[in-house]
């Protein structure tokens, strides 16, 4: 019997709108689309705000110095500031973090000097920023493994009765990996305090994201693995922020792990290197501009009196003031030591290894371009 099918079958799209608290003008929701959660309190909501502004400047400005040539490349993440942002403030300083090359303006939430985030998308050093004081673990590139990372702390953290949460950040292309089934599955499994935070940016580069699966939506295929799936509109941080405070929380007391699907969208292309002309329609970035999440967060914060044109103007300098700075440490020239090839590439140097660096310092020193150290 043959299983091929001339035409495939119509697919059925979900009827249930994703779960917000603020709509597309910025006003307060009620109802089932609330999913039972409530509006943080506006304290909280001016701080994600000023978080969201100040990550999009830094983003611009260093898409700008890619297009410079300072950066060999650099993913955006401009219009998934909810998403990156409502995530990551609901963790505590000892939770950690799992981000995707996406993810920069989770670690600069997270504390992470510009500098140290940019030195990978520079060529410096694959990781410049120290993982266990901020919690934060390098950002992955090959989609999906960082979630097995995040599921394999979080089972040592519960077996360790430390209670703290591992959050890692895919993009819906990664949901068709392997390594994201065997994430969820083991985390299900072993009741894992890990929380899943699926970007739903609509595009897994090329590939839009009904070339990708039949799930009705991404949270769905929570079900099949026996844990919590929530479908949330990605472009309201409140929403993003109230549904993952709540996962982080049951993950602490013991109640395994989420799965949260954002929906949102990639405005910038994949990378520099992309031109998305050729798989989407200009239209189609229009209608999600107008969707943008931080107007539609300071539009609310306007109304409700907490948004100030005097605040409005500090944070818009502080946001300048680290794009400035950004600039600044971009644009110096890096000090680089050929020498630092065969550093941390053992615990224990190999001689032969010892020996190749001998060689090359030589040859350097030769050259007049290299002073030994002690080494």
């Amino acid at each position: 019997m043959s299983l091929n099918v001339e035409h495939a079958p119509t697919r059925t799209l979900p009827s249930e709108k994703p779960l917000r608290l603020l709509d597309n003008a910025g006003h307060a929701v009620t109802g089932h689309t609330t999913g039972g959660f409530s509006l943080p309190d506006t304290e909280t909501l001016l701080g994600l705000y000023r978080k969201m502004v100040v990550a999009r400047r830094f983003d611009v400005q260093v898409t700008a110095l890619t297009k410079q040539g300072r950066l060999a490349t650099y993913p955006s993440a401009y219009g998934q500031e909810a998403c990156e942002i409502g995530a990551v403030a609901s963790l505590d300083r000892a939770d950690w973090l799992f981000p995707t090359y996406r993810d920069s303006i989770a670690l600069l939430t997270r504390g992470i000097a510009p500098a140290d985030i940019l030195q990978s998308f520079r060529g410096d050093w694959h990781n410049g920023y120290d993982q266990h004081e901020f919690r934060a673990a390098a950002q992955a590139t090959p989609l999906a493994t960082q979630a097995l990372h995040a599921v394999g702390l979080a089972h040592a953290a519960r077996l360790r009765r430390d209670p703290i949460v591992a959050l890692t950040f895919l993009g819906d292309g990664a949901t068709s990996e392997g390594d994201a089934h065997e994430a969820f599955n083991f985390a299900a499994v072993w009741q894992t305090p890990t929380v899943f935070i699926v970007q739903n940016n609509q595009f897994a580069i090329s590939v839009p994201l009904e070339k990708q699966t039949r799930a009705a939506t991404l949270a769905d295929k929570a079900v099949g693995y026996g844990m919590p799936g929530f479908h949330v509109d990605g472009n309201d941080v409140a929403a993003m922020y109230a549904i993952t405070h709540a996962a982080v929380e049951r993950a602490r007391a013991g109640g395994g792990p989420t799965l949260i699907e954002g929906v949102t969208y990639r405005i910038e292309p994949h990378t520099n290197s992309d031109d998305p002309s050729r798989y989407r329609a200009a239209r189609d970035v229009e209608h999600w501009k107008r969707r943008d999440p931080i107007e539609r967060l300071e539009k609310y914060l306007v109304s409700e009196g907490a948004l100030t044109e005097t605040l409005r103007a500090e944070i818009t300098d502080e946001a300048e003031g680290l794009a400035a700075a950004t600039r600044e440490v971009m644009t110096a020239e890096a000090e680089l030591d050929p020498l630092e090839l065969f550093d941390h590439v053992y615990a224990r140097p190999r001689a032969a290894l010892a020996a190749q660096r001998a060689a090359l310092a030589a040859e350097l020193a030769a050259a007049g371009t290299h002073q030994e150290d002690a080494r």
